[in-house]
């Protein structure tokens, strides 16, 4: 063995200068001497190799939360993301229901999901793309965290397809308490207080409503919107029931009324800013930006606890920002409230959705972003003292003492009713269609499957 040392330690590629004892040695000189002649020297030039490296374990999240929602919850993912080393790649865009389909059809789907609309959840787990969450989450830790009719919301038959992650109340009008004193209006607690401010705000010579529609893709959920909390206070939570499920066709009086004092609003040039171009015209993130103008552009605007997102730089809930309920119309339905939220769920069975989905049905990211603001859980596991401000209070407190709490129509609705055809009629009756034409045309497109 020392003579094979001394060879490999040689410079040069001369003959040993021992003989070989054995033919057996003269082999394995003969091999050494080759390798040491052609083994080829390192450049001193050259950095030395990298290590290959390890490949990092990725999913991708695909959802409808851009800008600065995007990155509040880019924040709340933090902790899984520097805990389990797993990279998240989130996709955030407004065109989150066409572009899902499109995915679908491609072969492309994400790994999760964050729905905006539970319908079209329902629609996904009822063509067997999606996993189910009782395998993977125990159910007791998921009764533990939610409210069963939230449960009941992220559920197709009996079994629990998505977890809640952001809770909306949709029923707030906001407003700018300053402009409301320097006017000298006061909070309105009836609807029919709510249209006397709104002639005694037109009489003044300024614009009772903020009002835009345009949301790409999803162009006309903020109307549609309107609708549903029209009817559950005119027609009450068992008609709101009985229309969702298509027990009574969009031709209902109770449709066709909500929609006409909807239309009192927004097709009354004088009630909202731009006319009904700018119903059309406006993007809904901009808005409520007449609220906060010197002098306002506006005085109410009828918007989700999501909306303060997009609020202009500078401007403070609480002073600059305030809300109150939408008022009840029929004092027999008291208080009703129309409630949005994000429903996540798993296309994919990784070990990384996995983990992904477990760190989402946690109280801490729901926490986090209920630090930052802006944001409503319905997570049990947060505490109404999370909520940075007193607006956001307010908004737990509405919702926690309503007399009845529905969830968005259209996001319960098929698809291709919810976010199709009622977002598109309410477009066309804002747009001049005739309203019966447009109802029409929405109940004709019910699926069969679902009548």
């Amino acid at each position: 063995m020392g003579r094979v040392s001394d060879l490999e330690n040689r410079g040069n590629c001369s003959p040993p200068p021992y003989p070989p004892l054995f033919p057996a040695g003269v082999a394995i000189a003969g091999f050494l001497l080759f390798v040491a002649c052609n083994r080829i020297p390192p450049d001193p030039t050259q950095p030395p190799a990298a290590e290959p490296e390890t490949p990092v374990p990725t999913l991708t999240l695909l959802g409808a939360m851009t800008g600065e929602q995007q990155r509040k919850l880019e924040l709340a993912l933090e902790p899984f993301v520097e805990e389990t080393g797993i990279r998240v790649i989130y996709q955030g865009t407004h065109a989150f229901t066409t572009l899902l389909p499109v995915r679908y059809e491609a072969g492309k789907l994400p790994d999760i999901a964050i729905f905006p609309q539970p319908g079209l959840m329902a629609d996904y787990a009822g063509r067997g793309q999606l996993v189910p969450l009782d395998k993977i989450i125990d159910r007791a830790q998921l009764a533990a965290a939610y409210p069963p009719n939230w449960l009941e919301l992220g559920g197709v038959n009996g079994k629990i397809y998505g977890i809640w992650y952001r809770a909306s109340v949709k029923s707030l009008v906001w407003y700018d308490p300053q402009a409301f004193r320097d006017a000298g209006y006061t909070v309105p607690a009836t609807w029919d207080e709510l249209q006397q401010l709104s002639r005694q705000i037109i009489d003044d010579g300024n614009v009772p409503w903020c009002l835009g529609m345009e949301s790409g893709d999803a162009t006309g959920w903020v109307g549609t919107d309107w609708i549903e909390d029209i009817i559950l206070r005119t027609s009450g939570p068992e008609i709101y029931d009985r229309w969702v499920k298509h027990d009574i066709p969009f031709t209902h009086p109770a449709v066709r009324d909500a929609f006409e004092t909807f239309g009192n609003i927004a097709l009354d040039p004088k009630s909202v800013v731009g006319g009904t171009l700018g119903v059309l015209a406006i993007p809904f993130d901009r808005s409520p930006d007449g609220l906060f103008t010197d002098p306002p552009q506006c005085y109410l605007h009828r918007q989700a606890s999501f909306i303060s997102n997009y609020f202009p730089e500078g401007v403070v809930l609480g002073e600059d920002a305030d809300i109150f309920p939408l008022p009840p119309i029929d004092e027999e339905f008291g208080l009703p409230i129309l409630v949005g939220g994000d429903v996540v769920s798993m296309f994919r069975d990784t070990p990384e959705a996995r983990k992904l989905m477990r760190y989402l049905a946690s109280p801490t990211p729901h926490q986090i972003w209920a630090e930052l603001g802006g944001y409503l859980s319905p997570h049990q596991g947060v505490s109404p003292d999370t909520y940075p401000d007193e607006v956001t209070r307010k908004q737990a407190e509405i919702l926690s003492e309503a007399d009845a709490i529905r969830f968005d129509a259209s996001d319960m609705m098929p698809g291709v009713v919810g976010t199709g055809t009622f977002w598109n009629g309410i477009t066309d009756y804002v747009e001049g269609e005739d309203l019966d034409t447009v109802l029409e045309q929405i109940d004709r497109s019910w699926p069969e499957s679902s009548r």
